[in-house]
């Protein structure tokens, strides 16, 4: 009975499983015996056919954990991480007596730990991490007194760490990082002395960590960064913790200064302790830390701005594993020792900006092979820059703003033809720009500003296409700005202000469609305002103050919904000043200066226009005109109103409309009743077009229901197929992240033409695509961006909604169209996809990488397309990584940056080797409101720019990481759907630092 027990059990668990890609659950059945299925170990010598361990780890399993799994009363072992359970941890787990390993990390569990799981009290090891548990740490816990690992990490657990689990006196693992736990640290963890793993990072920590866990001799990795604790390190820590391999106490408020007995940790990796405010000298000799992979001292008041300060750095030699070294946003003085060219030649990213570091750049730092990003911004460096720099050949990052340098250029940094940004700015040079910077085709920032550059600008420059920034004010520049400057199609700044420019804007300039900030102030440029620059409409800032410009000021200005700061003053301009857009704001506009100006709103203080009566004339002729065609053409008109009602006679007779069955409603609407609620289709009332019809927005139930309507135009081809795919994949599937069809309409209009339509719920905050992009016609919409957490929103509901129809419908569904137009935002600025026109049913489940070929050729938008037309689950999947890249970098996959082979998916690639930073959108980074609203979760985030960069740098690099995982080429190695929601889940709660979650 007890053998027929287990079978039961183990079938129950493959009941809930949903999806199994790697057949293990589904090949359970009778046809061999239990004991022989994958997964299931039996054995004992008293019960040799008793399950004792169930082994389904990284099985990509769905489903939720049945409570029959409590029936396996012999389990010793459960295993499965790595999967995509979801649903609560079953109570019945604590019917498991013998139970010493539950395995259930990386999943998407819920709800609370069971605390009668404490009934299982052999339990030796526990790991809950990456799932979504809530709730408080059981007290209970702390009875399982066998207990060695505890791991909870990357969940949602609050309240204070129980006083019970100082009972674990066998833990050597207790993993908590990434959770919303509070209070302080109990001093019972210095009493486990078999302690080898301590963390508890990036939680709401107060107070200081207890001495006595400064005495746990076993210790090899203490890591409580991102808290609010306080305190020193004690200055025997390096003695007391004689086998620590990782310290991280980064992004806290700890002070004083970081012991010399440091010196002592032979075994220790990784060193961070940025974001604090440590003080005084660093007197560690690292002479004795061969292991030592990372530094990072960054964002404290170490030093005292003396010549010894960075003597340390010479003990640094040996260590030959080093890879990451920042010391930025610090006081250390003195000049740069020589043995920094002697560091480790795996160094990567070496960062000494924001000091008081003199002297010049050492020679020999073209040793440093390897290097990726070498800052040295913001200190007091002198001298010329070293031509050796140029053999740095893996540079992507060059930092020499905020110093003295003099001389010029040396053209050997045209070499570094990885180099993403330079920043020269703000420093003594001179000469001429280097025409070989011309042959750094990936550079995206370049800032040369605040120099004595007294040279025409290098038309070499201009073939940068990739530049999104472009600095050269406060030089000595002369000449015109060559029309070159028009193939700059990415560039979002230019500034070339504080020069000695001169001739007209050139017209070409208006190719550059991505310019947000346009700044050409303090030079001698003349002529009009051309008229081509009425295509930059997403200008914020434009500045084209003390110059010669004369003309009209161009009416277009006033329609750019963008533009919040316009300076014309003291210039030569004439004629109406407009009232329009940005002129309605006196704060945001400048006109001061130009003597012919006049009209304007009364602040601005212009004479009045003085007005024509021939224009009068004009009008009133006109008024005429149209009077006497409506006369002539009223016959005609009342002719065709008579067939139209004719026709409308003979054939209303016919079925008006459909009736749609929605959750058991009836909802019955007719031709009329849409005409009457979106005003006759108006123009005023149109929300968007796609393939197949026209969307209107509509009001029913006497101004009560707002609706949107989808209009189909039965004359394309494929229309009213669209109309019947779209209605069997809508009908009976319902999930949060999809839009919600009320119903439709199959009828005849009043001109006895086929009518289809079919009727949605009204998204107020629109398409996404009018979030991400700027279009032409939409002069009249409000400023609109998404933060970085709303984008990740959006980027987990859409993800969700794809999870829901491939995995969790009752029907399987391709979506085949997964595009920004396609995603609508309601007024929580919660996503829903829509438009399932062109998706696919399958009648079967079908393998991961299996295609389909389409009946009606290509499925899908251009760009969103995956290779070879991959009509599966997996092509939506590409177009979901697409669209992801989209999202993040602002770039649609059809830019014209991405020609032949070279695409979204390769540029975001290259990225990831390169520095994801640069590519990500603009107007993202320029936001800080995130960065305010994640600071509020972490301590002295607001004093620690640099880890709060580094934070988002981490965030916005997973986001990318998996937008080119998902978009690979060969369906079988994109990622499944059900990870990408929970990898995005992680990101966004690591970004929020653990956090209460931000709302929408």
């Amino acid at each position: 009975m007890a053998d027929g027990a287990d079978q039961l059990a183990l079938l129950a668990i493959k009941a809930r499983i949903i999806n199994d890609p790697s057949h293990v659950v589904s090949s359970w059945n009778d046809s061999v015996p239990y004991c022989e299925w994958p997964g299931v170990i039996c054995g004992g010598h008293q019960h040799p056919n008793r399950v004792r361990a169930l082994h389904l780890m990284s099985s990509g399993l769905v489903g939720s954990l049945a409570p029959e799994i409590g029936n396996l009363s012999f389990l010793r072992k459960i295993s499965l991480g790595n999967n995509s359970f979801h649903g609560e941890i079953p109570r019945e787990v604590s019917f498991l007596f013998r139970l010493r390993y539950l395995f259930i990390f990386n999943n998407s569990f819920e709800g609370e730990i069971p605390s009668n799981i404490s009934r299982c009290s052999n339990l030796i090891e526990l790991r809950l991490g990456y799932n979504n548990i809530v709730g408080k740490i059981p007290v209970e816990l702390g009875s399982l007194s066998n207990l060695q690992i505890l791991s909870f990490h990357m969940n949602r657990l609050t309240g204070q760490i129980p006083p019970s689990l100082g009972n674990l006196s066998a833990l050597y693992v207790i993993s908590a990082e990434y959770n919303r736990i509070s209070g302080s640290i109990p001093v019972f963890f210095g009493q486990m002395t078999r302690l080898m793993f301590f963390g508890l990072g990036a939680n709401k920590l107060s107070g200081t960590i207890p001495p006595s866990i400064y005495n746990l001799s076993s210790l090899a990795v203490l890591e409580v960064e991102a808290n609010q604790l306080q305190g020193i390190l004690p200055p025997n820590l390096g003695f007391t913790l004689p086998n620590l391999f990782e310290l991280s106490v980064a992004l806290n408020q700890f002070h004083g200064p970081i012991p010399i007995s440091l010196s002592n940790l032979s075994k220790l990796e990784q060193l961070n302790i940025c974001g604090n405010s440590f003080v005084g000298k660093v007197a560690i000799n690292f002479r004795g830390l061969s292991k030592i992979s990372m530094i990072v001292l960054a964002t404290n008041h170490l030093g005292s701005g003396e010549v010894d300060d960075l003597n340390f750095v010479n003990t640094l030699t040996n260590c030959s594993h080093l890879t990451v070294f920042e010391l930025n946003d610090n006081r250390f003085g003195g000049m740069l020792p020589n043995s920094i060219a002697n560091l480790s030649t795996q160094l990567i990213d070496l960062s000494l900006g924001e000091n008081k570091i003199s002297g010049e750049i050492p020679v020999g730092m073209e040793n440093l092979a390897n290097l990726q990003s070498l800052d040295l911004s913001e200190n007091l460096l002198q001298g010329s820059i070293p031509t050796s720099i140029g053999r740095l050949q893996m540079l992507n990052g060059l930092y020499l703003d905020g110093n003295r340098f003099t001389g010029s250029i040396p053209p050997s940094l045209g070499n570094l033809t990885l180099l993403i940004e330079l920043y020269l700015r703000d420093n003594r040079l001179q000469g001429k720009i280097p025409s070989s910077l011309g042959q750094c085709k990936y550079m995206l920032r370049l800032a040369l500003s605040g120099n004595s550059f007294d040279s025409v600008i290098p038309r070499e420059i201009f073939d940068l296409s990739t530049l999104i920034e472009l600095n050269l004010s406060r030089n000595s520049f002369f000449g015109s700005l060559p029309l070159e400057v028009g193939r700059l199609k990415n560039l979002g700044v230019l500034d070339v202000s504080e020069n000695n420019l001169f001739g007209e804007i050139p017209r070409t300039l208006g190719a550059c469609t991505s310019l947000e900030h346009l700044f050409m102030e303090r030079n001698l440029f003349q002529g009009s305002i051309p008229s081509t620059l009425s295509s930059l409409r997403g200008l914020q800032d434009l500045d084209l103050s003390h110059n010669n410009f004369s003309g009209y000021i161009p009416k277009y200005l006033g329609t750019f919904k963008f533009l919040q700061n316009l300076n014309l003053s003291f210039n030569h301009l004439e004629g109406e000043v407009s009232t329009d857009g940005v002129f309605r704001n006196l704060s945001a506009v400048s006109v001061i200066g130009n003597n012919k100006l006049c009209g304007g709103i009364p602040e601005l203080h212009l004479p009045a226009c003085q007005t024509q009566k021939s224009k009068e004339d004009g009008r009133h002729h006109a008024f005429k005109q149209i009077a006497i065609i409506c006369g002539c053409g009223g016959s005609l008109c009342f002719i065709f109103i008579t067939f139209v009602f004719i026709i409308y006679r003979i054939r209303r007779q016919k079925k008006e409309s459909t009736l749609f069955f929605i959750e058991g409603h009836h909802f019955k609407i007719s031709y009329a009743q849409l005409l009457k609620a979106t005003d006759g289709f108006s123009s005023a009332n149109l929300i968007g077009v796609g393939s197949f019809g026209s969307v209107y927005k509509g009001v029913l139930n006497d101004g009560k229901t707002i609706v949107a309507v989808k209009v189909l135009n039965i004359r394309q081809k494929g229309a009213s197929k669209s109309f019947m795919v779209e209605c069997e994949s809508l009908r009976n599937i319902r999930h949060r992240n999809l839009v919600k069809i009320l119903t439709s309409c199959s009828s005849i209009d009043f001109e006895g033409n086929d009518f289809k339509a079919l009727v949605y719920d009204f998204m107020p905050g629109g398409n996404l695509e009018r979030w991400l992009h700027q279009h032409e016609n939409d002069i009249q919409d409000e400023q609109r961006h998404l933060s970085l957490v709303q984008r990740l929103n959006v980027a987990i509901d859409m993800a969700t909604a794809l999870d829901y129809l491939h995995h969790h419908c009752h029907i399987r569904i391709i979506h085949c169209d997964l595009k920004p137009s396609n995603i609508l935002l309601d007024g929580d600025l919660t996503a829903h996809l829509g438009d399932f026109g062109i998706s696919r049913i399958l009648s079967k489940v079908t393998s991961r990488c299996q295609n389909h070929t389409s009946s009606v050729g290509i499925k899908g938008s251009i760009g969103y397309i995956a290779p070879g037309v991959d009509v599966s689950m997996q092509g939506d999947i590409y177009s979901y990584g697409i669209l992801l890249l989209e999202m993040f970098t602002g770039k649609r996959p059809t830019h014209e940056l991405f020609i032949d082979d070279f695409n979204l998916h390769y540029w975001a690639e290259m990225a990831l080797h390169n520095g994801v930073m640069d590519v990500i959108d603009p107007s993202l980074l320029s936001m800080e409101e995130d960065e305010k609203e994640a600071a509020t979760t972490v301590t002295k985030i607001t004093r620690s720019r640099r880890c709060m960069k580094d934070r988002v740098q981490e965030c916005l690099s997973s986001v990318i990481r998996i937008g080119v995982a998902c978009s690979v080429e060969s369906p079988c190695d994109r990622m499944d759907i059900n990870d990408v929601v929970k990898e995005l889940h992680l990101i966004r709660d690591i970004y929020l630092g653990g956090g209460t979650q931000l709302g929408r």
